[in-house]
């Protein structure tokens, strides 16, 4: 009992010395695949950032798909979620999905160039270099101002510190990351996103390993295993699997804590990172965030002084009902 009242006091100790150097814990929120069935989820929208802006996060993360699947990629929607983006009083930091852009050549969508719309993503979402979204501008690092003019399509890739913990976004996006061979000018295109996103995740982790970070916090709309089912093994014809790769090599070299948040699935779920042969990737965790039908987001509490440093709690707004 004397032994386990030590342990305590020592533990209380540790904590509260790591407090005392500023290590004070923070609290981002992370949301995506909103708003999903437009217009009606507008309204929706709107009452979850109000949540979001009474619970005053450290800023906010939004991972992709700002409209369904089966919607029209059309300015006049895109212009609408910029403007409720602006909505959101602390900065908000996004990363497109898949419904903005690989799916656009759908009838429903209205039978768009892909790659023309995800030009003009990048000049709606993107026009402020090296600033988040959000009515207080927060500073980020751009992989073209990093790496160079070899990276300047890839301004939406983006990474910032907040308190020892290092946030990076990667333009990974469901329908297998863009690599369709129905479409051969996106898939084609895949091949020059899929190389700058490993670059710019091989980086992130050396940074982290060289400054001594206490975590990495990668953020991008796709699941990662949505085409591997129950196969023992990620198939060579997976857009995913240089990301994979690139986070698995991340695990070895830094050796800390790494939380992957995606969007793509709509269900709130955490668990493990797994890796290529579907097995857990050493000091990961996986946070896969509401969406669709459930307009909510998640809480996360950031606190290094503590072994698992993440922590999550459900951001409910019970008027948006299906949660």
């Amino acid at each position: 009992m004397r032994l386990l009242a030590s342990a305590l006091l020592a533990f209380t100790a540790l904590v509260g010395s790591a407090h005392a150097q500023g290590n004070t814990p923070f609290r981002f929120v992370a949301i995506g695949d909103m708003p999903y069935n437009i217009p009606k989820d507008y309204e929706k929208f709107d009452r979850l950032i109000d949540r979001i802006n009474a619970a005053k996060p450290s800023f906010t993360i939004h991972v992709g798909d700002i409209k369904s699947g089966s919607t029209q990629c059309s300015d006049e929607n895109f212009k609408k979620v910029f403007d409720q983006f602006a909505r959101f009083e602390g900065p908000l930091v996004y990363t497109p999905g898949d419904n903005e852009w690989t799916d656009c050549h759908r009838q429903n969508n209205g039978s768009y160039d892909p790659l023309e719309r995800l030009a003009k993503i990048r000049q709606m979402f993107f026009p402020e270099t090296g600033r988040s979204l959000g009515q207080q501008k927060m500073s980020v690092e751009t992989q073209p101002a990093i790496m160079g003019e070899k990276y300047a399509p890839f301004i939406e890739n983006a990474r910032f510190v907040k308190d020892g913990v290092l946030f990076v976004t990667a333009h990974v996006v469901g329908s297998n990351n863009g690599l369709e061979p129905r479409e051969r000018k996106s898939a084609m295109e895949f091949f020059d996103r899929d190389a700058a996103n490993v670059a710019w995740l091989d980086a992130a982790f050396a940074k982290a390993k060289t400054e001594g970070l206490k975590a990495v916090v990668v953020m991008a709309q796709a699941d990662l295993y949505d085409i591997r089912q129950s196969a023992p093994a990620t198939p060579s014809a997976s857009g995913f699997i240089g990301t994979i790769k690139a986070l698995e090599r991340g695990s070895k070299s830094f050796g800390g804590p790494i939380l992957y948040i995606h969007g793509d699935e709509h269900r709130f779920v955490i668990d493990r990172l797994l890796g290529t042969d579907m097995k857990p990737i050493a000091n990961s965790m996986r946070l896969q965030v509401y969406g669709a039908n459930q307009v909510h987001g998640v809480i996360v509490t950031v606190d290094i002084a503590t072994p698992g440093i993440f922590s999550f709690s459900p951001l409910i707004v019970p008027e948006n009902g299906d949660h």
